[in-house]
């Protein structure tokens, strides 16, 4: 993780390892409060983790995906890809609220105008999880139950 702060020209210091350590260890995006649940950062000031998440996003160490419940989530990424280090699409559950990314699965190509300049695109499929799918009425239905 040091080497990686190093990398992205960011000071290192143990909130910036463990947070990104944690981040690079779920492989699914994370809203502000579900980091801030984790043991490692509940006792830590919540615009400190905030600006954290910030400078990482800037230095393209995590990528950001909006849900559709308007939470912003965080995903750590390997900083070596080339091009948009989100360039998949998300699934987002509607039950648990838990969003995954479907990264065996490239963003549809989108022609703009000439001359515009795309600064980011972002894709998220929503329904249920197969876990929600099973607990709610209409997926007994479908499933035959």
């Amino acid at each position: 993780m040091e080497l990686l702060l190093k990398k992205a020209k960011l000071r290192r210091n143990e909130l910036r390892t463990n947070l990104l350590l944690f981040l690079m260890n779920q492989a699914k995006p994370l809203s502000h409060s579900e980091i801030l649940d984790h043991n490692l950062f509940k006792n830590l000031d919540r615009v400190t983790i905030y600006r954290t998440l910030t400078k990482f996003q800037e230095a393209k160490l995590l990528h950001v995906i909006e849900g559709i419940d308007g939470i912003r989530r965080y995903c750590a990424h390997d900083p070596g890809q080339l091009g948009c280090p989100g360039n998949h699409p998300h699934f987002f559950c509607e039950g648990c609220l838990t969003m995954t990314c479907l990264t065996d699965q490239r963003m549809p190509r989108v022609d703009v105008e000439e001359g515009a300049l795309v600064r980011g695109k972002q894709l998220v499929v929503y329904g249920l999880c197969p876990d929600c799918a099973k607990k709610s009425p209409i997926g007994k239905i479908r499933q035959g139950s």
